[in-house]
């Protein structure tokens, strides 16, 4: 399959939003409209550390992937947060996961990051049977106080 990873239009969001709401209902989420309308916005405006990028075979989007380029104590370059990765299930075994990771570690290196970092559930075998060949697992554990 000969992949084109790139970014998302804002006449996309047709083909976008059917698999935002498949990774929604795979962490059994639900968010007000409002929160993907300002997610989309988000996405798209150039002056937000928020980007996409989709995987396309042809026309056929088989998967999205969201980072989030963010500041930290630890380094004078940047993070970059992969905070949403989805792949229709037909195309899931297939390297459009792998190819998605691998797009944003090549946009995190070249704008200078020195680390590309995110989260799964720890019941997401599937995923972390990827994740485990491509980074490393640091240990850390995550708490949260939701408002």
């Amino acid at each position: 399959m000969a992949l084109d990873i790139r970014a998302l239009t804002p006449a996309e969001r047709p083909l976008w939003e059917p698999l935002w709401q498949g990774y929604l209902t795979f962490y059994k989420a639900v968010i007000p409209s409002a929160t993907t309308d300002e997610t989309w916005r988000r996405l798209n405006d150039p002056a937000e550390p928020m980007h996409l990028r989709g995987a396309f075979d042809g026309d056929t989007l088989l998967g999205i992937v969201h980072f989030i380029e963010h500041r930290s104590t630890w380094t004078t370059g940047n993070y970059v947060y992969l905070q949403d990765l989805f792949t229709v299930e037909a195309a899931r075994g297939q390297g459009v996961a792998r190819a998605l990771i691998a797009r944003v570690c090549e946009e995190a290196k070249a704008a200078g990051a020195s680390r590309v970092h995110w989260l799964t559930h720890e019941d997401n075998a599937t995923a972390r049977a990827l994740y485990d060949k491509v980074a490393d697992r640091p240990g850390f554990i995550q708490y949260r106080t939701v408002f």
